[in-house]
């Protein structure tokens, strides 16, 4: 399907993933938005329609935990490195992408994410 009318919100306080994401998902299709921080997460989660969610799990000081409390129907992929998600965690979301990733991860996790949301 591609990322034509698919919206993605990469939370992440680091700057370069941030942009590594957005480009090349924007070069797949994707309109995508970005967060550095879990409040500007939570006001786009509330202010725009968006269909899969990439997760830091540490996003600056905050806990990108927090941002899972007002994800609705968004598919959601957590970024983690060598952190290890319990099953409490990972029930919470789609998918896992272990940092470093690559970027045909990136495209085909979102990709089965996007098509995942508009088949619910």
């Amino acid at each position: 399907m591609g990322g034509v009318g698919n919206t993605v919100l990469v939370v992440d306080d680091d700057d370069s993933l941030r942009m590594l994401c957005r480009v090349n998902l924007e070069l797949e299709g994707y309109r995508v938005l970005e967060a550095p921080t879990v409040e500007r997460a939570e006001t786009l989660l509330h202010d725009e329609a968006v269909d899969v969610v990439l997760l830091d799990v540490h996003v600056g000081a905050g806990d990108g935990f927090k941002v899972l409390d007002g994800v609705g129907g968004e598919r959601v992929a957590l970024f983690t490195g060598s952190f290890e998600v319990d099953e409490h965690h990972a029930a919470a979301v789609d998918a896992v992408l272990r940092k470093p990733f690559t970027l045909t991860e990136l495209s085909e996790t979102v990709g089965r994410l996007a098509d995942a949301g508009t088949e619910l």
